[in-house]
């Protein structure tokens, strides 16, 4: 369940987590005037406006909730209407987040739902494809990392990931996207796991992650599940905790590998 805005301290978000360090210039800005009565839509429409700069028409803009039809399907009315319905919670405050941080991403992931859509019409399930959109919308994060950090990762080989080439950890590079996964991450907990899908710049911006995801990313590739999972606190430099090596011996967080075959270094099953 989305915290609402009114229960939780906007001012003690730790905006120098690892996590939120990528966010932290804008989202600091925007909890403060939360905290000060704004809503989400008043506080995110001028930094929307200024993510584009001269670029022209900014990709989408935010309104109430209350401007969404009953009966239309959230992600067919932002396709259409280039309108993002914005609920007063803290959910919805890191999706605002992420459009700006992301919006070639964020625009590419509405139209690869509004094509599903067209495609197979709105039923009381989404279907595997659309369930896998919203997967990567919610929880992804995108990390570019050397191939024995990624081979790790993808074999759930916890030790080697974070123990044997802990160091390689310098020559990586993660950030986080989904913006479900960004609101559980306000209180951090050790079993929080992110859905990662690899990018090849070697030492990307936020721009240039924006750029290359939006330009990767399809219903076909996301369907077949390209993701690895990560605890997101086992990161080095992430969590205190994680400093002992003790710390990857819980099986409830870090879970051994099912049996697969990994074809690629870039799809698992």
């Amino acid at each position: 369940m989305a915290i609402d805005l009114i229960s939780i301290d906007l001012t003690a978000i730790n905006w120098r987590a690892p996590w939120l360090a990528p966010f932290a210039s804008v989202g600091q800005g925007l909890a403060r005037q939360l905290a000060a009565g704004a809503t989400p839509v008043e506080a995110l429409n001028p930094q929307m406006g200024d993510c584009c700069g001269a670029a022209g028409k900014p990709p989408v803009l935010f309104v109430p909730q209350s401007a969404l039809p009953s009966t239309r399907a959230y992600e067919d009315f932002i396709f259409k209407t280039g309108q993002v319905p914005t609920r007063d919670n803290l959910h919805d405050f890191f999706n605002g987040l992420c459009w700006l941080h992301f919006p070639q991403t964020k625009k590419r992931l509405n139209e690869l739902q509004a094509a599903q859509i067209a495609l197979d019409g709105v039923g009381q399930v989404r279907g595997a494809v659309r369930d896998a959109l919203t997967l990567f919308d919610e929880n992804a994060a995108f990390l570019s990392a050397p191939d024995a950090l990624w081979d790790a990762l993808a074999a759930k080989d916890w030790q080697a990931l974070f123990v044997t080439h802990r160091a390689r950890w310098a020559d990586a590079h993660l950030v986080l996207f989904g913006h479900a996964l960004l609101e559980k991450l306000v209180s951090p907990r050790k079993a929080i796991t992110a859905h990662v899908y690899r990018v090849w710049p070697a030492t990307p911006s936020i721009a240039d992650l924006d750029h290359f995801v939006a330009r990767d990313v399809s219903a076909e590739k996301i369907a077949a599940k390209p993701f690895a999972h990560l605890p997101v606190l086992g990161v080095p430099g992430w969590w205190p905790g994680n400093e002992e090596a003790a710390f990857y011996d819980d099986k409830s967080v870090f879970r051994p590998a099912r049996p697969y075959v990994n074809k690629t270094r870039r799809f698992m099953g």
